[in-house]
């Protein structure tokens, strides 16, 4: 192993969790933040914030949604860790840079198409006995928000090892 790759890991990890952040809560549009986990069964009904219009969405409104959301948060990523890594130096291969991205970009995808009683976050809540918490919507805390903020610190770590490998210093 080469003394760098540890110092690589945790630039790149530490600029691709900027990244996420900066890409769920700034770049994510509201349409698509309430949007993303419709369903047929379970619409949506949104409010413009600006004019007031309320529109009702389903399964095909809900997949648009997430999936430009998960868009805009990988090009941010993308923007982020390019950046960061050539200001310090970093040369990340395109191929590590992709699969990263790649990585990133489906493990949100699945995780924010949260349909009610469908999503997979959800069944992995069931199955691990965080039912509760994951409904938990009181005293300041989302159960929901955590679990799913956890599973995407979780594919930014694997990401963040695969952007890693073969990266040199400039």
């Amino acid at each position: 192993m080469h003394a760098h790759r540890p110092a690589v890991f945790a630039a790149l990890l530490g600029l691709t969790r900027a990244a996420s952040a900066i890409g769920d809560f700034w770049v994510q549009s509201d349409f698509c933040a309430r949007v993303k986990g419709a369903c047929d069964e379970v619409p949506v009904t949104y409010e413009d914030p600006a004019t007031q219009e309320k529109t009702t969405h389903g399964t095909a409104d809900g997949r648009k949604a997430c999936l430009h959301h998960c868009l805009t948060y990988t090009a941010t990523q993308a923007i982020v860790a390019g950046a960061g890594a050539r200001a310090l130096g970093i040369r990340v291969r395109p191929g590590a840079a992709a699969a990263a991205l790649a990585l990133s970009f489906g493990t949100h995808y699945i995780a924010d198409r949260r349909i009610p009683g469908h999503g997979l976050l959800e069944k992995l809540a069931d199955k691990t006995g965080k039912s509760n918490f994951y409904r938990l919507a009181d005293f300041g805390m989302n159960g929901a928000f955590h679990l799913d903020s956890t599973w995407h610190y979780g594919w930014e770590t694997v990401a963040a090892l695969i952007a890693t490998t073969k990266a040199t210093i400039r």
